[in-house]
């Protein structure tokens, strides 16, 4: 439980020049500095913007904060992030853990510039056991629940899909939907290929099914070798009684549990049950950028690996080095770069995921961090840094997976590095800093003119920056007119960044918005010609933009790829840059990445409206095939809606009652 502590209200305007507000600024943050608590705690650096700088934890609050700003620290990185801070805000806590627990949390809630940031990934899939009569298996991906069993977490979805074809073809366990299985009426085509045993028609009894259920489960924790010998029981037993169709059928889930346990690489047999659910943690840093390899051993299998890429290394590196972290012995000491990427994988990883009692890391992992996650899960965590025996073959493969990821990522990110010089000097565009050339680009995309939809896709830092994309809904404008609907789109995108712009000019900087408000991106992409550039000039000479920002791609002779001219706003001539120009290859994979994403959206929102399945679903005694013989006769909602209750009466299954319910449900 945290306490709440000082927080300091953000800097009055400076009225003098910008040294003597930056002298009163240091000045206020000293005293304030002079006033924390010597307590355990979390501190956050904010800048002039209110933007977070840097999130960090201390034993000794005032000690660790004071030392920022009892020294010079020059042109460092540290300097830098000093310099900038504006304000600060601290929260005491009673022990070192739940510093630690709160650091992380702020972390991953703020995305601080100067921490070590680890991306949130969708939740890991897990494979089910459904709860029924004939329990069936399924890829599931969400918050597990008691009413089912779950086998997992799995590092990725081909883990649960392999692992579901493992069990078709071992034990021959139904996959099927529910609603599927009550209604056949004869066996589907897996059982034909012995993936089922066909349950759903009654071509295997209760208890067999149950015993292939068990056996399942078994092997799923682990126990591959006591399934084995089950199973070589049964055949044994039904071979004695003459029935060798059903021995035969034994015997070939033997072949196939056997060869799945020869391709691991796991000896059983020298596993204790604490080594059975493990994860293995490899850290490799080059080049400014690092990669943490996740391998995952679940009942005694490996289960593959997931690599994770950190943004910020350098800089909280730098912070570290510079600040030596107390450690729980009370001695200052320098942690290497590896050490804080792996600590701070495992605290931001581990706070919504519970982890396995065993870690095998390849750095050590300090003891505050085990406690914490330990006081978190009620479950002691051991982390170990130099296995033995097995524990050392997949830490040796799990470091092998870091060196070859980080390997291909630096190549890629070197390819992309070099497309976007080689836009810039096509484009001759003035950047001062080319890691941060950030490109929108739009596109629109509807069919004969239904459910439009214009797409707004980000570059930013040599890459596609998925959580910076927009969708916007096209209202208001004739069908197929694609001219409107990108005018629309460029009016609510730049509109309040152009009314933010001139409000701060017309205050004379008496306020200041936020940075992000006020920015342009460096480049705006249309996906179009002539036409579309004209219009995306009306729209920037109207809110007052620069028009030598707007380029369309224009599509080349015979729409052919490769053959794309750009076309200026600012009344350059059109540009061809090559088939095999960089600078057209990145244009080309913004542009694509832009229509991909509109085409999408576009058809999520058609089936929409083309189903009206929401609508229909929730009308009481429309099930499934009532809503499909509605659908299929009046050829849509919008068809169903314009019938009448005679004509809705009509369709097969329909009562006159249920009729006009479905017509009042409607209008």
């Amino acid at each position: 439980m945290t306490t709440p502590a000082d927080s300091l209200s953000p800097p009055q305007v400076p009225e003098a020049s910008s040294d003597d507000a930056a002298r009163r600024t240091r000045e206020r943050l000293l005293s304030e500095v002079a006033a924390l608590s010597s307590l355990p705690g979390v501190y956050r650096y904010f800048d002039a913007q209110d933007g977070v700088l840097y999130v960090g934890k201390a034993r000794n609050l005032k000690r660790r904060v004071a030392s920022y700003f009892q020294k010079d620290h020059g042109g460092t990185r540290i300097g830098h992030m000093i310099g900038r801070i504006a304000r600060m805000e601290t929260t005491v806590v009673r022990t070192e853990a739940e510093a630690l627990l709160l650091e992380n949390n702020l972390i991953k809630t703020l995305n601080p510039k100067f921490n070590i940031l680890f991306r949130d990934d969708k939740s890991y899939p897990y494979l089910k056991l459904v709860n029924h009569p004939f329990p069936r298996v399924a890829y599931y991906r969400g918050a597990v629940d008691r009413k089912h069993t779950y086998f997992g977490p799995y590092p990725g979805a081909w883990a649960v899909k392999e692992t579901i074809l493992l069990l078709q073809k071992a034990f021959r366990l139904r996959t099927c939907e529910d609603t599927v299985f009550a209604n056949r009426s004869r066996p589907c085509l897996l059982y034909q290929i012995r993936r089922c045993s066909a349950p759903c028609v009654g071509l295997v009894s209760t208890e067999d099914y149950r015993r292939d259920v068990a056996n399942a489960e078994r092997f799923l924790r682990g126990g591959e070798e006591e399934v084995i010998a089950t199973l070589q029981g049964q055949m044994m037993a039904l071979a004695e009684a003459l029935e060798f169709e059903r021995a035969a059928e034994i015997r070939n889930q033997i072949t196939a549990l056997s060869r799945v346990l020869h391709q691991q690489s796991v000896e059983q047999n020298s596993l204790s049950a604490r080594d059975r659910d493990v994860d293995v943690l490899a850290v490799r840093v080059n080049g400014g950028r690092a990669c943490v390899n996740l391998a995952m051993v679940r009942g005694g299998r490996h289960l593959g690996d997931r690599a994770y890429f950190p943004s910020h290394v350098e800089e909280a590196a730098a912070l570290t080095a510079d600040q030596a972290e107390e450690r729980a012995d009370g001695a200052a000491t320098a942690i290497g770069v590896e050490q804080q990427v792996l600590e701070a994988f495992i605290a931001q990883h581990y706070l919504g995921i519970a982890p396995p009692p065993s870690l095998v890391c390849s750095h050590a992992v300090g003891a505050e961090l085990l406690t914490a996650l330990s006081d978190q899960t009620g479950t002691r965590i051991v982390a170990q840094h130099q296995p033995r025996e097995q524990r050392r073959v997949w830490l040796e493969m799990a470091d092998k997976g870091a060196q070859i990821a980080l390997t291909r990522l630096l190549a890629e990110e070197g390819s992309q590095r070099e497309r976007t010089r080689a836009l810039v000097d096509a484009l001759d565009m003035a950047v001062d800093d080319l890691d941060a050339l950030r490109i929108e680009c739009f596109d629109i995309s509807h069919t004969a003119g239904e459910a439009t939809q214009a797409s707004c896709v980000v570059y930013e830092h040599h890459a596609m920056r998925n959580a910076d994309y927009r969708r916007y809904n096209i209202e208001g404008v004739t069908g197929g007119d694609d001219y409107a609907a990108m005018r629309q789109v460029l009016t609510r995108r730049y509109a309040k960044v152009a009314e933010a712009r001139a409000a701060a000019e017309s205050s004379g900087g008496a306020t200041a918005p936020p940075a992000r408000a006020l920015r342009m991106p460096d480049l705006v992409l249309i996906d179009g010609g002539k036409g579309q550039v004209a219009m995306a000039r009306e729209v920037f000479a109207e809110l007052g933009l620069d028009l030598s920002l707007i380029v369309g791609v224009e599509k080349g002779e015979g729409r052919k790829v490769g053959l794309e001219e750009l076309v200026f706003a600012d009344g350059r001539e059109k540009a061809y840059l090559g088939h095999d120009s960089a600078a057209l290859m990145l244009v080309a994979q913004i542009r694509d990445e832009a229509h991909r994403f509109a085409i999408t959206g576009m058809r999520a929102k058609r089936a929409s409206v083309r189903t009206g399945s929401s609508r229909l679903e929730d009308i009481g005694g429309v099930g499934p095939k009532k809503r499909a013989r509605l659908l299929q006769r009046f050829g849509g909602v919008r068809g169903v809606t314009a019938a009448s209750v005679d004509e809705l009466s009509s369709v097969e299954g329909i009562s006159k009652d249920l009729a006009e319910e479905i017509y009042r449900a409607l209008h």
